[in-house]
């Protein structure tokens, strides 16, 4: 899975970060053998906005050479809701020389924290509980500890952050499932066929759980970036008006080209 990072300028007081491209990934989770045991309904998809990243701290001056950042790798919802109705456990690869690098998280909030002073690329694989799809999926992050700017000074106060957006899409879903989840708020739910009903949703979570695994009030929640269309749509207008300014300057420079042709052009 490949996403390409997009540059923006911050307020001074916000982190340093790295933006997705303007148009998320859609990526489509087949249905699972055992879900053909189940009452499906077809046609009808689900998709659950993702983002996975990591925010990582400066430890200042007096750090030690290999345990210069503070970091944190990450998946959560958009939003920041709660993943763990879909999502059952998340394995986290880090590099070799890490003690136990094969890192399983087993509930939510899928993280886990770490210090050290090199950047590498974390394998991150989501397991989804049963009802939803047996096939595990795999992202990639390349961990980010660094500023773009490598010349500015490094602050201990704002993290440097880089998050990608995800759209994780689910189809051939079971009734039980669609049912479970027809009121979260991390699932963008369908519209169902004519005719097709759902039994009340009914709450099988321990609130406690729910309430860990929901990141709204998560320390790092301050420099969470915000994905949303209204922010794509802002973005699109900002680079459509760079374009058009990109093409009004390169007219200007034809036409006046073509005038100093035209002082010289012989009789």
């Amino acid at each position: 899975m490949i996403d390409t990072s997009l540059s923006k300028k911050k307020d001074p007081d916000q982190p340093e970060i790295s933006l997705p491209t303007l148009k998320s990934q859609r990526t489509k989770m087949g249905k699972s053998e055992d879900s053909e045991k189940k009452k499906k309904i077809k046609d009808v998809e689900i998709s659950v906005p993702i983002v996975y990243g990591n925010a990582a701290f400066w430890l200042g001056k007096k750090a030690s050479e290999y345990q210069s950042h503070r970091w944190t790798v990450y998946v959560r919802g958009a939003t920041n809701e709660d993943l763990s109705v879909v999502v059952k456990r998340a394995v986290f690869q880090l590099h070799s020389s890490f003690n136990n690098p094969t890192r399983v998280v087993e509930s939510a909030p899928f993280e886990l924290s770490e210090s050290g002073w090199g950047e590498f690329e974390i394998a991150i694989t989501l397991f989804f509980h049963n009802d939803v799809c047996e096939k595990p999926l795999n992202l990639y992050h390349h961990l980010k500890l660094y500023p773009e700017d490598e010349s500015g000074p490094m602050s201990t106060k704002k993290p440097v952050v880089v998050e990608s957006y995800d759209e994780v899409v689910f189809t051939e879903l079971s009734e039980s499932f669609l049912a479970r989840v027809q009121n979260h708020p991390a699932v963008t739910f369908p519209r169902l066929p004519a005719g097709v009903t759902l039994p009340p949703s009914v709450s099988t979570e321990d609130e406690s759980k729910k309430k860990r695994g929901d990141t709204k009030d998560h320390p790092l929640s301050q420099w969470f970036l915000n994905f949303s269309e209204a922010d794509e749509l802002l973005q699109l207008a900002a680079a459509r008006q760079q374009v058009q300014a990109h093409i009004a300057k390169l007219r200007r420079q034809i036409s006046l080209t073509d005038g100093q042709n035209q002082q010289f052009k012989p009789l």
